[in-house]
C-alpha cells in the first residue's frame, strides 16, 4: 500500500470502533495530530491518519491493546512507519516501541492529554474547547482526582521528550481540537 488515505483510516476504524467516545477520542486525536503537523511543517494528512487510527483495537481487543491494531495494519498492507508510528504511543504501557521521531512524540504526548481536555471542557458551563483557556486545564491537572485514568506521567515525558512545556502542549491540544469541535461534540453552547 502506498500512503494509506484519511478514508481508509476512516472505514478501518469504523470496523473495530463501535463507541461514541472512542470515535470521538479518535478524531481529538487526529485533529491535534493534524494541528501539530502544520505548526511543525509535517505531512498533515500522514500525521492526521496515524493519529485516527492509534486506539483501533481498544474497544475489541482492549487485552490485546496495540497487538491486533498490529496486525490489522500489516495485513491492510501499511507501511511500517505508519505502523510503528501508531505502535509508539503506547510505548512502555503496551509496547516497546519507543517514539523516535517528532510525531512519534507527539502522539504519545497528547493522547492522554486530549481526554483531560475533553473532560475539563464537559465541566465548563459552555461544555466547550471553543473558550477554553489552557489554564483551565492545568488548574485540573493538579486535581488528580479530576480524569484520573489519564496518566499525567506519560504527558509529563512526552512533552520532556518533544523539548516543550505543559502549557505548550495543553495549547496545541486545544487548539487542534477546536478544529473537530463539532465532530467531537466540544462546540458546546458557543455560538
Amino acid at each position: 500500500m502506498n500512503e494509506p488515505t484519511r478514508e481508509q483510516a476512516l472505514a478501518l476504524l469504523q470496523q473495530y470502533t463501535r463507541t461514541d467516545s472512542l470515535l470521538k477520542h479518535a478524531r481529538s486525536v487526529e485533529a491535534v495530530m493534524r494541528y501539530c503537523a502544520r505548526k511543525r511543517g509535517y505531512d498533515e494528512d500522514q500525521w492526521g491518519v496515524i493519529g485516527l487510527v492509534h486506539d483501533l483495537d481498544w474497544e475489541m481487543y482492549p487485552t490485546e491493546h496495540c497487538s491486533r491494531t498490529e496486525q490489522i495494519l500489516r495485513d491492510a498492507g501499511w507501511p511500517e512507519n505508519y505502523i510503528h508510528a501508531v505502535l509508539s504511543h503506547a510505548w512502555e504501557m503496551f509496547t516497546d516501541a519507543k517514539p523516535e521521531h517528532e510525531m512519534e512524540k507527539v502522539l504519545y504526548t497528547i493522547d492522554e492529554l486530549t481526554g483531560l481536555v475533553t473532560a475539563t471542557a464537559l465541566m465548563r458551563p459552555s461544555k466547550s474547547v471553543l473558550d477554553m483557556q489552557p489554564k483551565s486545564v492545568k488548574k485540573k491537572w493538579k486535581d488528580k482526582g479530576f480524569a484520573a485514568g489519564v496518566n499525567r506521567s506519560v504527558i509529563e515525558r512526552g512533552a520532556e521528550m518533544l523539548g516543550v512545556s505543559i502549557d505548550e502542549a495543553i495549547e496545541d491540544t486545544i487548539m487542534g481540537m477546536r478544529e473537530a469541535a463539532d465532530d467531537i461534540g466540544l462546540r458546546g453552547s458557543i455560538d
